[in-house]
């Protein structure tokens, strides 16, 4: 066996799994491990987000972590190798690991190798020896064509460890061009990833600055230096600068610096992507009803009270999903998606229920699996769970695919109805408004009832506007006589 074999064989490397339904890239939201801990087949070791939702990650070896190859905020592409484990600790030390990377990090290498041998090259890409020779590549004027080997110094700093100072100054590797700055065999300064974005990020051209570090390195400390004289005014020129003026008192706002940038990703870039697609690939039709739910909302008392739906979660929700799903079996034609690829509609004798939840990441869709055929409790149940889970942030993605029809509630906003947009792939969206107490005319007489206000969208494609009302009036007629849930359940 060669050397190379058994450690593939010892350090066992996880890549990136694809968690949900051809997903392509995740974000690491937590590390629950370190280099050097002890982990089990099965442990969780990171939380990770995907465009669908926050999701805990199992390592599948036992043995001690050897190195986390991103950092906490970095977003991996599926297939990607995350975290490395030491399955055999006791045969003897390992090789040091790579330096984890960060967000700024996490761009691709700038430096590649050179023909001969390996190069030194920058912080948490790692290097690694070619047996193929590159032709080399052709010199800048002044600029040597291949570096000096890499010092003990700098590799020591390469690979996240502190060296002794040496003994003697360490002799630059490259040749300073006019400027000063330390060139790179491709003719650019040589500096890690961090301090490029912290010049970028101050405004500082890196061919301008002389570097201190060893080999011609670029640092930290160089760039500050270099923008120190730009930024910081002298001390006597300090004292004239006028104390800063409200806005009210010069008349002009600075509405930058009174905002905040996110960057859009994870579930909220794929909810914002699905709307948009939805938006305008289905043709969209919304119609309203406004319904007296006075006994319904009597119903959800008494439920409240009944043994059989003891310690499970009863409200006004729970009898407005039951009501959708008997209207829906009345007019079973509305369960279908378009295939537009074969040109076919496609009815499914089945109903995964999708209830639209708000959480911190963004608006998701979990949805109840064969929610038609469940009995009144079991939608209780797994009603609350699922409204549980995704305020968690532990929904899983495949709770979140293959949905059919959705109810969105706002009427917990305290919002009378809107025009919902449908879930990609899905045939309608209910909207269920604020149950307020409104004059009704009730027997012939006004009176206070308990009022609600419901709104259908739904594809025009698969639901014609006949089709659409009598789905929209069957649920308002069950909700206005819940007794309809047994006559027509």
């Amino acid at each position: 066996m060669t050397a190379s074999t058994a450690n593939a064989q010892r350090f066992r490397e996880f890549k990136m799994p694809d968690v949900g339904e051809g997903l392509t890239e995740a974000e690491i939201l937590k590390w629950y491990v370190k280099p050097g801990d002890t982990v089990t087949d099965g442990q969780v070791v990171c939380e990770v987000e995907t465009a669908k939702a926050a999701v805990e990650l199992p390592i599948p070896y036992d043995g001690v972590v050897h190195e986390l190859n991103f950092g906490e905020g970095v977003t991996v592409d599926v297939g990607t190798v995350i975290i490395s484990v030491d399955t055999d600790p006791g045969a003897g030390p390992a090789p040091a690991p790579a330096t984890v990377q960060t967000p700024p990090e996490a761009a691709k290498a700038e430096e590649e190798a050179e023909p001969q041998g390996r190069q030194a090259v920058l912080v948490g890409y790692g290097a690694a020896p070619s047996s193929t020779k590159r032709r080399a590549r052709k010199p800048q004027a002044g600029v040597p064509a291949q570096p000096e080997p890499v010092s003990a110094a700098l590799q020591a700093e390469l690979n996240g460890r502190t060296a002794p100072a040496p003994a003697t100054p360490v002799t630059p590797a490259v040749t300073p061009v006019a400027n000063g700055a330390g060139v790179g065999a491709v003719g650019r300064p040589l500096a890690k990833p961090p301090v490029r974005k912290l010049a970028k990020d101050l405004g500082i051209d890196l061919a301008t600055i002389v570097p201190s570090g060893p080999d011609g390195i670029i640092t930290r400390e160089d760039v500050h230096a270099a923008a120190a004289p730009a930024a910081a005014p002298a001390p006597a020129a300090a004292a004239a600068v006028p104390a800063p003026v409200a806005p009210a008192e010069t008349g002009v706002v600075n509405a930058a610096a009174r905002e905040r940038r996110v960057p859009v990703k994870g579930v909220r870039k794929a909810t914002a992507q699905a709307m948009v697609s939805s938006a305008f690939t289905a043709p969209h039709v919304t119609e309203f009803i406004t319904v007296d739910v006075t006994r319904t909302m009597k119903l959800v008392q008494e439920l409240k009270q009944d043994p059989d739906m003891a310690g499970l979660r009863v409200n006004p929700l729970l009898l407005v999903a039951r009501a959708f799903l008997v209207a829906i079996k009345r007019h079973p034609e509305v369960n279908a998606s378009w295939d537009e690829a074969q040109q076919e509609i496609v009815y499914k004798d089945y109903v995964n229920l999708g209830i639209a939840a708000a959480t911190p990441r963004g608006l998701i869709v979990p949805n109840i699996k064969d929610a038609g055929v469940k009995t009144l409790p079991q939608l209780a149940e797994e009603l609350g769970d699922l409204v549980a889970t995704a305020r968690e942030g532990k929904t899983s993605p495949a709770a979140m695919t293959g949905g059919t029809v959705t109810i969105t509630n706002v009427g917990v906003f305290g919002v009378d109805t809107g025009t919902p947009i449908l879930n990609p792939g899905e045939s309608a969206i209910l909207a269920f408004g604020a149950v307020k107490l409104q004059p009704w005319v009730h027997k012939g007489k006004v009176k206070a009832r308990q009022v609600t206000t419901l709104a259908l969208s739904f594809d025009h494609r698969l639901i014609d506007g006949e089709l659409g009302s009598k789905l929209l009036a069957d649920i308002a007629a069950v909700l206005e006589r819940p007794k309809r849930l047994i006559t027509w359940g």
